[in-house]
């Protein structure tokens, strides 16, 4: 089945975003990879290594990139302090239990590392729903499967109030329908 011809489109709007925030030779965490890897493939020559999880993913190694096959649950199969960055691009809003995996990214990152996301925002969900349900432009499933949306309040809130991160940086794009943000594990 063909992806729906919007997709391509925002994840490399997404893309383009986040390269410039992950910085020349890191290691780093691609959670929600796709099942291509295409973060991690474009990122491939800037980066000194990188894995991407993701439930629909084939597991395979292919130079600097390596993936695994992974429901997110509560736990990531890695040891404390192993990421410089973690990327969750248009992940995290798909996740039931939200504060356990940002634990768990917190865990995995080094002192100073970043996290780096996009989420959908609150003034999206209409949107989204009408260009999945009646125009069948973007995927209906991945619609479907949304959580929550957020807005900078939610976002500070679940970042630094409750999982301690620090530096909050956020913005919105695409017309404010999608949030960017950056928080950092502190030193």
């Amino acid at each position: 089945m063909s992806e729906p011809f919007l997709e391509p489109i925002l994840r490399q709007l997404r893309l383009h975003r986040v390269k410039k925030h992950i910085p020349k030779g890191s290691v780093i965490l691609d959670i929600g990879c796709g099942t291509k890897a295409s973060f991690l493939k474009t990122m491939s020559p800037h980066i000194k290594q990188g894995f991407g999880v993701d439930f629909k993913v084939k597991e395979f190694q292919s130079g600097n990139i390596q993936t695994k096959q992974l429901r997110l649950e509560n736990n990531l199969p890695f040891a404390d302090e192993s990421f410089q960055v973690v990327t969750m691009l248009a992940v995290l809003e798909h996740i039931d239990n939200e504060k356990e995996i940002l634990q768990e990214i917190h865990r995995v990152l080094i002192p100073g590392g970043k996290l780096v996301l996009t989420v959908p925002s609150v003034w999206s969900q209409p949107v989204l729903e009408f260009l999945a349900y009646k125009l069948k432009i973007v995927s209906e499933a991945e619609i479907r499967d949304h959580k929550r949306y957020y807005n900078r309040k939610k976002l500070k809130k679940v970042l630094i109030d409750i999982t301690q991160f620090q530096d909050f940086q956020h913005h919105y794009f695409q017309l404010g329908m999608n949030n960017f943000c950056t928080v950092v594990k502190r030193s």
